[in-house]
Parts: C-alpha cells; sequence; structure tokens
C-alpha cells in the first residue's frame, strides 16, 4: 500500500525558502514605517465638533451610531445597498456604512438628529407624518435625509438618469423623484406616501412666503 500523498510530497520542493519551517517569513513583524493601526480625528456632527480616536478601519456609520451615540442613522445592509444610513457630509448624502470615518477628517456631518427635534419637526418629518409615509420606520431617517438632498439636487440643476434635457430647468417629475430615490429600501413598500411627502415639501418650498410677497410687491 503506497504511504499517503502528504507524506511523500517535501514541502521545500514547494514552498520558498523559509515559508513553513518556522523561519522569519512565518512570523511577519511591524516594521518602523508600518502605517498607524487608530487615527485621532474631527467632525462636526450637527453643528457639534467632536474629537475621536479610532480605529483605521471604522466606518462614519458606526463612528456615529457608536461612538457618539447617534443611533438615528440605521445600519440595514451594511452594504450601501438599502439607504438606511444615508447621512449628508459637507451637503451631499452619502452611505455612511461605505464611508471610513478617517476619509472625512474636518468635514461637517448632518445625521436625522440635526435635521428636527421632536416639538420643532423640519417640513420633511412633518410631510412624512402627514402623509404616512412609513410602518416599521426603520429606513425613515435615510428616506428623510435623501429626500432633502433630492430637492436640493434638482435645485442645484444635477440630472439624474431619467433627466431628459440637461440644457433646460430640471422639473421635479414623479420620474426624477423615484429614479433619485431608488437607493433607499422601504422594505414595508410606503413609496407612494414618500412621493407624496416629497413632492409636498418641494412645492410648499416653491410658493412665496409672505415676507417674498411683500418684497415684491
Amino acid at each position: 500500500m503506497s504511504p499517503p500523498i502528504a507524506s511523500r510530497l517535501s514541502t521545500s520542493r514547494f514552498a520558498p525558502e523559509g515559508v513553513g519551517s518556522g523561519g522569519p517569513a512565518d512570523r511577519p513583524e511591524r516594521t518602523r514605517n508600518a502605517l498607524p493601526e487608530r487615527t485621532r480625528i474631527t467632525l462636526s456632527v450637527n453643528g457639534t465638533r467632536h474629537t475621536l480616536d479610532l480605529d483605521n478601519r471604522t466606518t462614519l456609520l458606526d463612528a456615529l451610531r457608536e461612538e457618539l451615540t447617534l443611533t438615528g442613522s440605521k445600519k440595514g445592509c451594511d452594504h450601501g445597498q438599502c439607504g438606511a444610513c444615508t447621512v449628508s457630509v459637507n451637503g451631499t448624502r452619502v452611505n455612511a456604512c461605505l464611508c471610513l470615518a478617517v476619509m472625512h477628517d474636518g468635514d461637517a456631518v448632518e445625521t436625522v438628529e440635526g435635521i428636527g427635534t421632536p416639538d420643532r419637526l423640519d417640513p420633511m418629518q412633518a410631510a412624512f407624518l402627514a402623509h404616512d409615509a412609513f410602518q416599521c420606520g426603520y429606513c425613515t431617517p435615510g428616506q428623510i435625509a435623501s429626500a432633502r438632498a433630492v430637492i436640493e439636487e434638482v435645485r442645484a440643476g444635477i440630472p439624474s438618469h431619467v433627466t431628459g434635457d440637461l440644457s433646460a430647468e430640471i422639473a421635479l417629475t414623479d420620474a426624477e423623484i423615484r429614479e433619485r430615490m431608488s437607493g433607499n429600501i422601504c422594505r414595508c413598500g410606503a413609496y407612494s406616501n414618500i412621493l407624496a411627502a416629497i413632492i409636498e415639501v418641494a412645492e410648499s418650498a416653491e410658493e412665496p412666503t409672505d415676507a417674498t410677497r411683500e418684497k415684491n410687491r
């Protein structure tokens, strides 16, 4: 009977020198030029400045939730596919689960906690309540953050995949809203109510206020 294959193979024939023999290659040591494992960063979150000492692998979402206990932004898929973790960074919406916190040293971050309070709701939050634009509520913070950003993106003239005429002013149509909100998933299926809430806020923002009417007289 032939001996087992493993006993007939010589490690030295297949592995580089030092590997598998307990040599230096099997015991990697940190060199003097190795990158640090932790970094001290500063974030301005909802108008408050925070200095954090973080593992370099910490995501922005985990920094917000675990270090600053701002748990409004939710961890859904943790792969940037559901939008539950959407926050604003320097005025641009991002998926916080896909960003390393160290990438945003010195940046201004806005989470749902900074958008409004229970006794002073942001217009988008009030519209979500009025239109029952949620059920379980898990995705709602990210939905609201994205919804507010959608209106600002259209005002800024930023086109989407469904924008027909790039040279004309962008109209905030149902198709535009659906396309721009497509990265935010509502597993309860409150999409039609979310759409209605966004339209209400967009239309009310376009209506002139009393101060504007007086100024234009």
